[in-house]
């Protein structure tokens, strides 16, 4: 037997369970029991043999079987891992704990209801492996009650308004990226929704796909009121990050110089009364400018030390952390 041959017979033998997978896709979910079984065939279905993958499913502290499906689905298919996290904590430490797992370099989202389908794995695979950092599904046929079409609309154009990141379903669970995405963007709070601006932001390439979205089979949505409101407060997180975390003076500053520039007039306005001998000690206008005058220095102040804080952190930073796409020519 050749050398060729023995060694591959050895990879041969290697557990499936560490060969290293091409795509990983990230699951979590709560109270999902039902699902799992269904959505872990039908991901085998649309891969299979044909990419290597991994599939772990993230329980987000379920109170049903949830967690002992996982364990069944992993000891039938190796495949198929779980992780389970000691209660609630939400969908943004679910997928952090399913990303710092993966060994993929192309990691999938997606939602555990079955409202994604698996089918149309191949065809984000694919955008990733032609040159895309991120791609994002678009669900053109919601299968979704009307309110919460129309709400998803007006959020998706506010989004796209403020961000110059125009998508048509940002919201959405079911994403494909490149490794190094999720490596350089911090995952925390609600802000994982918005990871494609995030990403942008940084010089990646984002795109989307039309994708099949199908109703829900088990269970019922927890989309409701208090998510929309989080969904727009994040969105001004996302704005604030996205303009001016690099350069806060240009918004602290800008705002210290409009209240002072008022207070200043509203101050200048009462001097010229007073000297005319008019009385302004009890004037609410004469608070008001003084008011405005402090808020203003306060904003300059504030902005100065954002400017402070990030010129100590630029110079931490190691190159290698640098958004460096590629080198030509590198001599080191």
């Amino acid at each position: 037997m050749g050398v060729g041959e023995q060694i591959k017979g050895a990879l041969g033998a290697i557990a499936p369970e560490l060969r290293m997978p091409t795509v990983t896709l990230v699951v979590p979910g709560i109270n999902e029991a039902e699902s799992l079984p269904l959505l872990a065939a039908q991901v085998k279905e649309a891969l299979g043999p044909k990419v290597p993958y991994e599939l772990i499913f993230v329980d987000d502290g379920s109170t049903d079987d949830s967690w002992q499906v996982i364990r069944d689905l992993h000891a039938s298919d190796s495949s198929v891992r779980g992780v389970r996290l000691r209660t609630n904590f939400g969908k943004a430490m679910a997928l952090a704990a399913g990303f710092e797992r993966a060994r993929a370099d192309i990691v999938v989202t997606m939602d555990a209801d079955l409202q994604d389908d698996p089918a149309d794995l191949p065809k984000m695979i694919e955008r990733i492996e032609g040159g895309l950092d991120v791609v994002v599904g678009w669900k053109v046929e919601r299968r979704d009650p009307l309110n919460r079409r129309i709400f998803s609309r007006i959020f998706n154009n506010t989004v796209g308004y403020v961000t110059g990141v125009r998508l048509h379903d940002m919201n959405c669970g079911f994403k494909a990226y490149r490794r190094e995405v999720l490596r350089s963007i911090p995952i925390y709070g609600d802000l994982f929704r918005f990871i494609p601006v995030l990403a942008a932001w940084q010089g990646f390439s984002v795109g989307e796909i039309p994708v099949n979205h199908r109703a829900r089979q088990f269970g019922q949505s927890r989309y409701g009121l208090e998510r929309i409101l989080r969904g727009f407060f994040d969105l001004l997180s996302v704005s604030f990050l996205t303009k001016y975390s690099r350069k806060p003076m240009h918004l602290f500053g800008f705002l210290g110089l409009v209240f002072t520039f008022i207070g200043l007039l509203i101050s200048g306005y009462l001097s010229v009364l007073w000297i005319q001998g008019e009385s302004i000690g009890s004037r609410p206008l004469l608070l008001l400018g003084v008011l405005l005058i402090l808020v203003g220095v306060q904003s300059f102040s504030i902005g100065l030390l954002g400017e402070f804080m990030t010129f100590q952190y630029e110079r931490k930073q190691e190159q290698v952390q640098l958004p460096i796409r590629e080198v030509v020519g590198d001599p080191r």
